[in-house]
């Protein structure tokens, strides 16, 4: 009883971050998921919640999306896909995520000092190419993107639509990768729809908030969902 109410607040937080940013709910809510179900119904949880998101939030702001960039982000997360699907099925999630960590607290210590990447076609293959392989390995398209984007400086409407439009093709093509090679299982889907009010509400609260949020906040929450979630991730894989 207590995981669930533990998973639930973290299902609700992350929602309203996801809503209210464009990113979040996979960064914050998987390292968290993973303490309490097993780690390959962890990520696929995470996935699908992800997923209902990203599809009621999209066809609000669809207009706002880069369609150029985004289709850039697509064809890039294509090879990366596949490679995420075998991380997910034969590599050691622990030391994965202790890597995963490690390059996201480097990278955001370097977009606090300023760190910029200038926007090219080829970093936006890049970019969907790592997305791609961290969503089918462990269900976080997002460090990748929220780096990205952010060291280039995208406003933040069209970073979060861009990525939200991003993220319905990547979370469903990894959800149906990962069913069709690894499987799934009755937990998955049970815990899923139980968190859906919550998701639900957390997206109504994160969409009022974004009206709010202004450019600079927006780059101080992200620094900090980064640095949360990098330390946190690589202290609990090591200890």
């Amino acid at each position: 009883m207590e995981a669930w109410i533990a998973s639930s607040i973290i299902v609700f937080l992350a929602s309203i971050l996801q809503a209210s940013t464009g990113f979040g709910f996979s960064i914050m809510a998987t390292p968290f998921l993973l303490l309490v179900y097993e780690a390959h119904d962890a990520i696929q949880i995470n996935i699908i919640l992800s997923l209902l998101i990203s599809s009621v939030m999209i066809t609000k702001i669809w207009q706002e999306v880069d369609k150029v960039r985004l289709i850039r982000l697509v064809k890039g997360s294509i090879p990366g896909i596949p490679l995420g699907i075998a991380a997910f099925m034969y590599m050691d999630v622990q030391m994965l995520k202790i890597v995963i960590s490690a390059v996201i607290l480097v990278l955001t210590i370097l977009l606090m000092l300023q760190f910029r990447l200038k926007q090219t076609k080829g970093k936006d293959f890049v970019a969907g190419g790592s997305a791609g392989m961290l969503t089918t390995s462990i269900g976080m398209p997002g460090p990748p993107l929220l780096l990205y984007f952010t060291g280039d400086g995208t406003k933040k409407a069209a970073l979060r639509s861009t990525t939200l439009a991003f993220y319905v093709f990547i979370y469903t093509a990894s959800l149906l990768m990962q069913i069709v090679s690894y499987g799934t299982s009755k937990e998955v889907w049970v815990s899923s729809m139980v968190s859906v009010p919550l998701v639900l509400a957390g997206i109504f609260l994160g969409q009022m908030a974004f009206k709010w949020i202004n450019q600079k906040l927006f780059r101080i929450i992200t620094f900090i969902i980064l640095l949360f979630t990098g330390s946190y991730g690589l202290i609990t894989s090591i200890f």
